[in-house]
């Protein structure tokens, strides 16, 4: 089958997968709804996504450390819409978990993009970010390369390998090509290394374990791990299972899952 794109584009709400029935071409509210707000510093909107991991799994971390991190977990199930509500849309015009409100100081202010969050924690307890110089470069280095990677896993090769409406060899081999070249880039990186940017574990270990090490164990599309050999990446699999050992990363990954789904408004939350 051949394909002539048009002079001009135009939506028709064409099957597009699972996922159609929330994706449009414009931005904005589609419903009004107000956000709640609970008791804590921090007001987390999100979902036990990859992307909505990486903020509670850095919360977990800083709690597990002793920080005064407590925050509030609130379910944006993205299948019902949830962020498309006007609450939402006002604390992340681009309608994408996880959003954050930090409410820890005087005025209340809004924090959103997974990577934007996890920097904005680091840098306010002091935690898994060096302060200056070249190590702080290198995790910023890694933090910026999975912000820029991710998209080709998750919307390109998750798309075309598990949520389109029918199998095409061209995206699958397209984007297969390169998951698998991300799997060498870290597996070589951690060849010379304990954590991806060095000896200490990082916000660059929490940004990047959802979506890769999270892959490397078999745990993101069906067949996914057999399709792409992850068992060969031997350094990216011992990387793999030390983070998910973590107590503090088990209970990051129990958060606002969408089966079951488990919000947190307190440590004793997840001892349930």
């Amino acid at each position: 089958m051949t394909y002539t794109p048009p002079e001009i584009w135009t939506w028709d709400a064409q099957d597009g997968g699972e996922w159609t029935s929330i994706n449009r071409p414009f931005s904005g509210a589609r419903s009004e709804r107000a956000l709640p707000v609970g008791d804590h510093p921090f007001q987390l909107y999100s979902m036990g996504t990859p992307n909505g991991q990486k903020a509670t799994i850095l919360f977990e971390e800083l709690l597990a450390a002793g920080r005064d991190a407590e925050y509030d977990a609130w379910p944006i199930m993205i299948g019902d819409s949830d962020q498309f509500t006007s609450g939402f849309v006002a604390i992340n015009p681009n309608s994408k978990i996880p959003a954050l409100v930090d409410r820890s100081g005087a005025e209340p202010f809004r924090v959103f993009e997974s990577g934007a969050i996890l920097l904005h924690l680091a840098e306010k307890f002091g935690a898994f970010l060096p302060t200056s110089g070249a190590a702080r470069a290198e995790v910023l280095s890694w933090l910026m390369w999975q912000m820029g990677s991710a998209p080709f896993l998750g919307g390109g090769f998750g798309h075309f390998f598990a949520y389109a409406p029918f199998p095409q060899e061209y995206p699958i081999d397209r984007y297969t090509m390169e998951v698998k070249r991300q799997l060498d880039v870290l597996d070589k990186q951690l060849a010379s290394r304990e954590f991806i940017a060095g000896e200490d574990y990082t916000i660059a270990d929490i940004a990047i374990f959802p979506w890769y090490g999270r892959l490397a164990l078999d745990r993101s599309y069906k067949n996914a791990g057999t399709f792409l050999q992850v068992q060969d990446y031997a350094n990216l699999q011992r990387w793999a299972r030390a983070i998910d050992a973590r107590p503090a990363v088990q209970r990051g990954l129990r958060v606002n899952q969408r089966d079951g789904v488990l919000e947190r408004h307190g440590a004793a939350d997840l001892d349930a």
